[in-house]
């Protein structure tokens, strides 16, 4: 069983050891801090009642757009291809549903990252732009902007 629970001033230090293991970035302890804070825009992913996975994201303007942006959403790699990704984008797509508004969403995927690239092109979310030396501090520094075009529906 999939369920998402709120991140929150005390797991918020799980969540960080978490997406050291799931992600090849280092987040900075600000990130972490404002998390709780973002209510239902950050959950946390249980399978069978384990922690495994993470989605956080904030709302954005920009040019007068409503936009999301998806920070993070992954899950252990012990515990991919279970569904636990689609539930979490779903429960994304449906916070974007209820709150309206909403002209598009976008993250940025490693270029390397090949498996996440086709998991969001199957939610109709397309390649836009490479950023070069997006990451920094990795030996393949660039990035996708990957984005879903709403229309503020």
């Amino acid at each position: 069983m999939i369920e998402l629970r709120s991140i929150t001033n005390e797991n918020v230090k799980s969540v960080q050891r978490l997406d050291q293991i799931i992600f090849p970035v280092t987040y900075n302890k600000s990130y972490y801090k404002d998390l709780p804070n973002l209510e239902k825009f950050a959950k946390l992913a249980f399978y069978n009642g384990a922690m495994v996975g993470t989605v956080c994201c904030r709302r954005e303007v920009i040019d007068l757009q409503k936009r999301l942006y998806i920070m993070t959403l992954g899950c252990l790699p012990t515990h991919r291809r279970l569904g636990i990704g689609t539930f979490m984008l779903n429960h994304v797509l449906q916070l974007c549903k209820d709150e309206g508004g909403f002209e598009k969403i976008y993250l940025h995927v490693h270029t390397e990252n090949e498996e996440a690239i086709e998991f969001y092109r199957k939610f109709g979310f397309n390649v836009t732009e490479r950023k070069i030396n997006y990451y920094r501090r990795l030996s393949q520094p660039d990035a996708f902007l990957l984005e879903k075009v709403l229309n503020g529906n």
